[in-house]
């Protein structure tokens, strides 16, 4: 996986992109966002955060979670979804590798009820965080939303041996994640390295390749859900729109009376902004968002006529 350092380099100012998405109002939550086509007109109004929090809300309705169950949040970033969580009456531990996450979500979410956080990597967790064991059996549910692309091959497939190993019989893992259609090297669409420089990443993992990853780990897959459309497709209509406004001298000053911290940006912050955002638009043709809902297998006890055949035929 990604190393905290380098990876808070993605979510803070160092970023080009990340300035121009916090002016625009991408900041407490950092995922992409679920849009409906009906609403897309209301974006440039609302900002992207009620779409955002769309996605963390359908994301977090996959697992099915009940109070008073443990739920680790791998990858919590600035502990959003792990703050809905405890409010909802779970027991929520927020992990993340990069520090200044972790501080941002316990300033903001420290104080609520059922909510814990912890510096950790979610790919080798300790066995205990936050003093919460992490044993094996422990936790009732795993939730990882917009994270794993970060892991690379071998630490997503740590993560679900991980999430395997922490689940009690019965529990569920929900992983939501932007995957690739095939098995094409992401280097050949972005030879510049601005997209996986920008977040960070060194590929995406083909979608079909999770399922057997999290088989091999034991689980059984319940479900497989393709939110490309509304997540990646549209995201990239506005970006797409943004590019056309923004290229142009008029069009920079109109962005930045509606969104005055864009003003900041000058001349060749504004281009690499751009060039970062058309780089984007390339991997977006082969990129998918995919939400997996995988399930551990409750133990099956044996029946009572096994149990005595099993005595009869023991020495």
């Amino acid at each position: 996986m990604s190393d905290g350092g380098n990876l808070a380099s993605a979510y803070s100012d160092d970023s080009v992109l990340f300035r121009v998405l916090r002016h625009l109002g991408w900041d407490s939550l950092a995922n992409i966002g679920y849009f409906t086509l009906p609403t897309l007109p209301v974006v440039p109004l609302t900002g992207p955060v009620p779409f955002q929090r769309r996605l963390a809300r359908r994301s977090l309705a996959l697992l099915d979670a009940r109070p008073g169950q443990l739920v680790l949040d791998a990858g919590c970033g600035r502990g959003d979804t792990t703050a809905r969580l405890g409010a909802a009456g779970c027991r929520a531990l927020g992990v993340d590798i990069q520090p200044a996450q972790i501080a941002q979500a316990r300033r903001r979410f420290g104080g609520c009820s059922g909510a814990r956080f912890a510096v950790a990597d979610a790919t080798a967790l300790p066995r205990r965080a936050a003093e919460i064991p992490l044993t094996d059996g422990s936790v009732d549910r795993v939730h990882c939303l917009e994270a794993a692309f970060h892991f690379g091959h071998e630490g997503r497939r740590s993560f679900l041996s991980e999430g395997f190993r922490l689940l009690r019989p019965g529990g569920r893992l929900v992983l939501v994640d932007v995957t690739s259609r095939t098995d094409q090297p992401i280097g050949t669409l972005d030879p510049n390295g601005l997209v996986r420089g920008t977040w960070r990443f060194d590929d995406l993992e083909p979608y079909e390749r999770y399922p057997l990853t999290a088989s091999a780990s034991g689980f059984t897959t319940r479900h497989v859900l393709d939110w490309t459309t509304p997540v990646l497709h549209r995201a990239a209509q506005l970006c797409a729109l943004f590019d056309g406004i923004a290229s142009t001298r008029a069009g920079r000053q109109a962005l930045c009376v509606r969104w005055p911290g864009l003003s900041s940006l000058d001349a060749r912050e504004w281009d690499e902004a751009l060039a970062v955002i058309r780089a984007h638009q390339a991997i977006e043709r082969v990129a998918r968002y995919t939400a997996y809902v995988f399930d551990k297998r409750p133990r099956v006890p044996s029946s009572p006529a096994g149990d005595a055949r099993q005595g009869e035929a023991a020495p």
